[in-house]
């Protein structure tokens, strides 16, 4: 299977909606090709249709038997691309590092770095009891290791 032609057929469909972004693209040994697609205002239905028709229309089956699948991110999957941590801006996302477990608002995102807030209680600096304190944290994209969305029923 020519995996350069179902890649090329992806980016023309892709590049019909530009909120639409390409999460992953794997390819199993028994030709199975999985294809995860977000956007920026979530994927309908209808355009993981329109990505499947469009690269199952335009590549020739006759040479090889395949089955195609085009999804949308699993709601408890970690996030994999930057584009998806700016469409979760001021969500809570849940953090983890290799010395971590950060959960907070989402606030900002650059190119290197995100930022989270939260809230913490800490006891007051002379006296007794305890004071509630604005907490942030810059956190490198090469450090986090896994961040969800926290979903909020």
């Amino acid at each position: 299977m020519d995996k350069k032609i179902i890649q090329d057929l992806l980016e023309e469909a892709l590049a019909e909606n530009e909120s639409l972004f390409l999460i992953d693209l794997s390819f199993s040994q028994d030709n199975k090709i999985q294809i995860i697609v977000d956007g920026d205002s979530g994927v309908p239905l209808s355009e993981c249709m329109r990505i499947n028709r469009a690269i199952e229309n335009n590549f020739e089956k006759e040479d090889v038997d395949f089955a195609l699948e085009v999804t949308s991110p699993d709601i408890a999957e970690s996030l994999k691309v930057k584009r998806q941590y700016l469409k979760n801006l001021n969500r809570i996302l849940k953090v983890k590092t290799n010395e971590e477990l950060v959960e907070g608002t989402l606030k900002e995102v650059n190119e290197e770095s995100i930022v989270l807030t939260w809230k913490a209680r800490e006891p007051k600096p002379i006296g007794k009891g305890k004071v509630t304190v604005e907490k942030t944290a810059t956190i490198a994209f090469q450090e986090i290791k896994e961040a969800k969305v926290k979903i909020i029923f």
